[in-house]
C-alpha cells in the first residue's frame, strides 16, 4: 500500500490547462506524477476559494506520490477564470464546469481511465451532484453541505460570504439529497465541532450514499479542517482510499 507521507526522490510536474465550458474560459493546474499513470483526481475548492487552496496543493503532491495525476481547477467566476462570482455562481454551474473538467482529462489526456474526485466544502457538494454524469471511481467530500439552509448564514460570512440576501435566494438554493444516493466508494470527512455546516450534513450524506462507503468524524474539528492532527489523519485516508478504487 502506498504510503504518502513518505519522503520521495522525483518532484513532480505541474502543467497550467484551459478548457470552455458555457462561453466562460475555466483555468487548471495539472499535477502530473514523475511515471505515467491512467488514474486522476479533479479536485473542487470551495464556494468562496480557487485551485490555489493549500489543501488541494497538499493533496495533490500527496497524490503524485502515489502515482495519482491531480487536476485543480477554479470554477467560473473564480481564480483566473472568465466570469463574474455574483452572477454566475450556481451549483448546476458549477456541475457543468466539473463535468467539463472531466470531458477534458478524458478527451486531453491520458489520465482518464480512472477519474476520482475530491471536493471540499461547497465544492462537496458539487462532486456529488455530478457524481451521476461523471461515474468516479472515488469521491472524497470534506464538510460538504446536502443542502443549502447554511448558506447565506449572517453567522458564517467567513465562508459563505456576505452578499446580498437575493444573492443566496437567487443563486445558491439546493438539495441534492436524491443525488447522493447513486454515488459509491464515498469518503466523508466532517468535524463535530463544525460551525458552517453541521456534522448532520456529514451524516444523512454518508446515509444516503451506496456501500462501499465510510464516514470519519473528526472530534473537536472546524469546517477548514485546522488542527494538523485532522489534516494528517485526511492526507492519508485520503490518497488510501483513492488507490483502493
Amino acid at each position: 500500500m502506498c504510503n504518502p507521507l513518505l519522503p520521495h526522490q522525483q518532484e513532480a510536474d505541474s502543467t497550467t490547462i484551459d478548457f470552455t465550458v458555457d462561453g466562460f474560459r475555466l483555468f487548471g493546474t495539472l499535477f502530473q506524477p514523475p511515471t505515467p499513470t491512467d488514474r486522476i483526481v479533479i479536485g473542487c475548492h470551495g464556494l468562496l476559494s480557487d485551485r490555489s487552496s493549500p489543501k488541494q496543493a497538499a493533496l495533490a503532491h500527496q497524490c503524485n506520490r502515489c502515482q495519482i495525476a491531480y487536476l485543480a481547477f477554479d470554477h467560473r467566476g473564480c481564480g483566473q477564470s472568465d466570469g463574474d462570482f455574483t452572477k454566475v455562481t450556481t451549483l448546476p454551474g458549477r456541475c457543468r464546469d466539473l463535468l467539463a473538467a472531466s470531458e477534458f482529462i478524458r478527451s486531453e489526456t491520458d489520465y482518464g481511465e480512472h477519474v476520482s474526485l475530491f471536493g471540499s466544502s461547497m465544492g462537496g457538494t458539487v462532486c456529488l451532484a455530478a457524481a451521476e454524469k461523471i461515474k468516479p471511481a472515488a469521491v472524497v467530500v470534506i464538510a460538504a453541505p446536502i443542502n443549502s439552509q447554511i448558506i447565506g448564514n449572517p453567522d458564517n460570512t467567513e465562508d459563505t460570504g456576505d452578499f446580498p440576501p437575493s444573492f443566496y435566494e437567487k443563486n445558491l438554493q439546493f438539495d441534492i439529497s436524491a443525488k447522493v444516493s447513486s454515488v459509491r466508494n464515498l469518503l466523508v470527512f466532517h468535524g463535530d465541532a463544525d460551525k458552517t455546516v453541521p456534522l448532520s450534513h456529514g451524516r444523512d450524506i454518508h446515509m444516503l450514499a451506496m456501500a462501499p462507503k465510510k464516514i470519519i468524524v473528526q472530534r473537536g474539528g472546524d469546517h477548514r479542517m485546522s488542527e494538523p492532527a485532522h489534516q494528517k489523519q485526511f492526507m492519508t485516508e485520503t490518497v488510501k482510499w483513492f488507490a483502493r478504487f
